[in-house]
């Protein structure tokens, strides 16, 4: 390098060769980043000691200074030329879309020709609004907003004016079979809406469709399918082709699971009379089935009311939430016994209270048995009354004096209520009413009294004077008649004896017609 080299660079060194400081900064960090070495330190700040150490002239001290200026400048040349003489290519910057990908974007724009999406492609992809929504009828403005991050399938990578073709309602359908297929390799439980029942199963939204067959909705004896159409239930996937877009799967697998978990969770907390709460799952003609979270308990018909009960479901129906009484467990059985009348007031304790012996009370028969009737009384507590007490008469079968629903009023005969007992009687009530009701006439009836003859005398004797006249004129007719004839046999020729004779057997016939007299 020569001192025209120099010259040809004043404005980086000053009189004594060196480069001045602001500039020698810039030059440093250009250096830097062409990846120039820094001069040395002894080169830079002492020209004096360096020439006379080494013994070369000050030309040559100049040269090398000039080089490493020369050495700056081409750095900070190439570094310009890089960042402003030629364009930086952007194009690795963006996003490279290949048909079948399923990418994510921001919503730029909605209108009735589609929605635009960034993508991070040098243009906005375009989903045209029939590839919106699965939905029929659905409208992008329904589904999307302006700012929204969605998923969206390519459909092209670029169309003829450069713009990517998008779809979200593609990329719905393979991020959901992405999610049934892991949900199937995992068995995880999947939640989905029931859209319709057909033949042999239900149809459930998937985002996918679904199909469930009868036997796996449930318990796998439900009759009744169309009960779970508009119901969000979970299920099992239990078999998936991708290929032919089939899935199938089962209700009954996943609540199997989840009373399994709720079973062992509820376990571990059961003791014996703890109050829990539970929901009547099944009813028959002997109790209720009551499920404790997992796992079921029986809540016997006898331990439902204090009172008698015809059925359980006079008392609870199916689906209802109850508080139960855990009575009595044996889990190697897997039988627990539950109490509802437990929890309930005892109408038991206050009938000594309410009710006395010799109290007449009203109440309704509630059922006949051969050897009397129960009766009902304010409470619901059931009395007995015994046939002999039925009625004054002889009674055989309770349903000949009284029947099932009918009001009637008893006497409290016994009470003992610490064997749940009371008897009554609606002879005595009858009784004690007709001897209130003969008392009530005596006391009406004046002093001296009346008799029978006093009433009915007078026309019991004409009846009898009536009587006696009709029974005797038949027998006067006859007697003048024979009479007559006699007479008349005495004017013929007949014999005197033969006259006697006739009337002699004349009075006989007469007087065998005649009845006796009265006494």
């Amino acid at each position: 390098m020569t001192e025209e080299n120099i010259d040809r660079e004043p404005t980086l060194t000053n009189e004594t060769g060196s480069v001045p400081s602001e500039q020698g900064s810039n030059l440093e960090s250009t250096a830097e980043s062409a990846g120039i070495p820094e001069p040395t330190a002894d080169a830079s700040k002492s020209p004096d000691v360096a020439l006379s150490t080494n013994g070369s002239s000050d030309v040559d001290t100049k040269s090398e200074q000039s080089t490493t200026v020369e050495q700056y400048a081409g750095a900070s040349s190439k570094v310009e030329t890089e960042g402003a003489g030629s364009p930086v290519d952007y194009s690795r910057t963006f996003r490279e879309l290949s048909q079948g990908d399923v990418v994510d974007g921001i919503v730029v724009h909605i209108d009735e020709e589609g929605v635009l999406v960034d993508v991070g492609t040098k243009s906005e992809g375009i989903i045209k609004p029939n590839e919106v929504s699965a939905i029929p009828g659905q409208t992008a403005e329904e589904v999307l907003n302006v700012g929204d991050r969605i998923d969206v399938y390519v459909l092209k990578p670029e169309n003829e004016d450069g713009n990517p073709v998008l779809s979200k309602k593609r990329a719905d359908f393979e991020i959901t079979w992405d999610r049934v297929q892991q949900a199937y390799e995992e068995g995880k439980t999947l939640n989905a809406m029931v859209t319709d029942r057909v033949k042999g199963g239900l149809v459930v939204d998937l985002g996918i469709r679904g199909f469930v067959p009868g036997s796996h909705v449930g318990t796998g004896n439900v009759k009744n399918l169309d009960r779970y159409v508009g119901q969000s239930l979970p299920f099992k996937v239990i078999e998936i082709d991708r290929d032919r877009r089939k899935v199938v799967l089962s209700h009954r697998l996943a609540i199997e699971e989840d009373r399994k978990k709720q079973r062992d969770e509820t376990l571990e907390s059961l003791e014996e009379g703890q109050i829990r709460e539970g929901i009547v799952r099944r009813i028959t003609d002997y109790g209720a089935f009551v499920d404790l979270g997992g796992i079921d308990g029986l809540l016997h018909v006898s331990e439902m009311s204090w009172t008698r009960i015809n059925h359980p479901s006079d008392v609870v129906r199916q689906g209802q939430k109850i508080k139960v009484m855990i009575l009595k467990m044996d889990l190697n059985a897997g039988r627990i016994s539950l109490g509802l009348r437990q929890i309930l007031p005892d109408p038991w304790a206050e009938v000594a209270e309410r009710y006395n012996v010799g109290d007449v009370v009203k109440g309704t028969i509630s059922r006949l048995v051969p050897f009397g009737a129960f009766i009902v009384l304010d409470g619901g507590i059931e009395g007995i009354i015994p046939n002999t007490e039925l009625s004054s008469k002889r009674v055989k079968k309770p349903d000949e004096v009284v029947s099932v629903g009918q009001q009637v009023e008893a006497k409290v005969m016994d009470i003992r209520p610490e064997e749940r007992r009371i008897t009554l009687s609606i002879r005595q009530t009858q009784e004690e009413a007709d001897k209130k009701e003969y008392e009530s006439y005596q006391t009406n009836t004046p002093s001296g009294g009346m008799t029978l003859g006093d009433l009915v005398g007078d026309k019991l004797q004409a009846f009898v004077s009536e009587l006696g006249k009709e029974e005797t004129s038949p027998a006067e007719d006859k007697a003048g008649k024979d009479t007559s004839d006699i007479a008349a046999a005495s004017s013929t020729d007949t014999e005197p004896s033969q006259v006697d004779d006739t009337a002699a057997s004349s009075s006989e016939q007469l007087s065998e017609s005649e009845p006796a007299p009265e006494t």
